[in-house]
């Protein structure tokens, strides 16, 4: 998580924040999508986080992915938004968030991908019909909204 979020829990607490961040549905050839499992809650999600002081969406997603995955992502297509009440989450530690998050989706990415540092325990591609069970709950909208209309 970003230092700017830790300043701000410092001041607030765990009370929510609204948090904007980017989220990247990378799929390979055989349309099947990346997914790590996420150390802050043991939960499978895709590459993304919280944007950065000075970041765009796209820095975030791209700055995400690489730190998460090991990847580097070329061309990102844009799917959508998320935000709003249903997007409300509290992690593990007690802190709450509302995020606003663009999802972007892309198969242009060149590297091998790994578990990388701190925030990743494992990272596999992971077919459309044979999801994990238990997705991150702030990627499950997204699963919804927006992993079946990925369309490159």
């Amino acid at each position: 998580m970003a230092d700017y979020i830790m300043d701000l829990r410092k001041a607030v607490g765990s009370r929510p924040l609204i948090v904007p961040g980017s989220v990247v549905i990378i799929y390979d050839d055989k349309r099947r999508v990346l997914l790590h499992r996420r150390s802050d809650n043991g939960c499978w999600g895709f590459p993304g986080g919280v944007m950065e002081i000075g970041e765009s969406f796209e820095d975030t997603a791209r700055r995400e992915a690489f730190e998460e995955t090991g990847l580097s992502v070329g061309k990102l297509t844009l799917l959508g938004l998320l935000s709003g009440k249903d997007t409300f989450y509290e992690y593990p530690n007690g802190h709450q968030v509302y995020d606003a998050t663009a999802v972007y989706a892309t198969s242009d990415v060149t590297g091998v991908f790994q578990a990388v540092g701190s925030e990743s325990l494992d990272i596999n591609y992971f077919d459309l019909g044979d999801l994990p069970q238990n997705i991150s709950p702030p990627d499950e909208a997204i699963f919804h909204k927006f992993v079946l209309h990925v369309d490159e």
